[in-house]
């Protein structure tokens, strides 16, 4: 049986916009959605959900936060396989545990801030950095819906080592399942140590980073799927800066993270760091073995 769609839920805004994206991912992957809502009080504290129950936050329990959420996914998506649990525990190890047996987490964030610690949620961040399964971190203007296409692109950033396939297999399945182009990126750069002054060799160095960079790209496209439009494009550039200015113009942005076995702690790199904290669209944080 397909693992479900899991999507972290506690009451407020961004998880409550999160449950109506989910259920759209859900009904496109052909899968069931599950609510978690993780935590260590028995008594709900905030106030979107409160209000849409039509009461206190001091009277909304636990189990209510996910009762009213699995009636707003059923609502949005009805005939959709819907389960909801409370777990009384640290919402980020709750998380990491239950990506174990999902095909993927879904996890709201706090929304935009001058701050850069207020980008993104805690949980939001330790789970992207530390479980199994992809993660999506519904970033940016989301509309709250997985489809139809806003932008109708996928953005994927293809990593330096081409064998490390599982980000881009997790991108030409999303361009599939949403019907649009796959925009796969590769960035490059020329190291300053690296460049001469010399008329006939200036340009030497910056090329054969390029061609690199176009080795690279080919060989992790190498497998794409005939019924997937893809297109390729290598970028001189910071990948962290490159991938955030393209996910103005995407529906969805994919990275990778390496995983370290036995560590709990945020393993994430530049690239995912960045496109969490300020990607304009949701993210997806694909891991894979160091």
């Amino acid at each position: 049986m397909d693992l479900p769609l899991i999507v972290g839920v506690d009451g407020s805004e961004p998880s409550l916009r999160a449950v109506d994206w989910a259920a759209d991912e859900a009904v496109l992957r052909g899968v069931r959605l599950r609510l978690v809502y993780a935590c260590l009080w028995e008594r709900y504290e905030g106030a979107a959900l409160a209000r849409d129950l039509g009461k206190q936050p001091s009277e909304v329990s636990p189990q209510d936060v996910v009762t009213g959420a699995a009636r707003r996914a059923r609502a949005r998506q009805p005939g959709l396989e819907v389960s909801a649990d409370v777990v009384f525990e640290e919402p980020e190890y709750a998380l990491v545990r239950e990506g174990r047996h999902a095909g993927a987490l879904v996890v709201g964030t706090r929304g935009r801030s001058g701050i850069t610690e207020r980008l993104l949620g805690s949980v939001s961040l330790a789970v992207a950095a530390n479980a199994d399964c992809p993660v999506i971190v519904l970033r940016g203007s989301h509309d709250n819906q997985a489809t139809p296409p806003v932008h109708g692109r996928v953005v994927v950033g293809v990593g330096a080592d081409p064998k490390d396939s599982a980000v881009v297999r997790f991108a030409f399945e999303e361009a599939r399942r949403r019907g649009v182009p796959l925009e796969a990126v590769r960035a490059w750069r020329c190291p300053a140590h690296e460049t001469t002054d010399h008329p006939l060799l200036a340009d030497a160095p910056a090329r054969l980073h390029e061609q690199q960079a176009e080795e690279t790209l080919a060989e992790a496209l190498r497998d794409a799927p005939p019924d997937v439009e893809v297109h390729s494009r290598i970028v001189e550039g910071h990948a962290r800066r490159v991938l955030v200015d393209l996910s103005h113009r995407a529906d969805l942005l994919v990275v990778g993270a390496r995983r370290h076995g036995g560590h709990f702690g945020l393993q994430l790199g530049r690239v995912a760091h960045t496109a969490l904290h300020h990607s304009a669209c949701p993210v997806v944080v694909v891991p894979h073995e160091a």
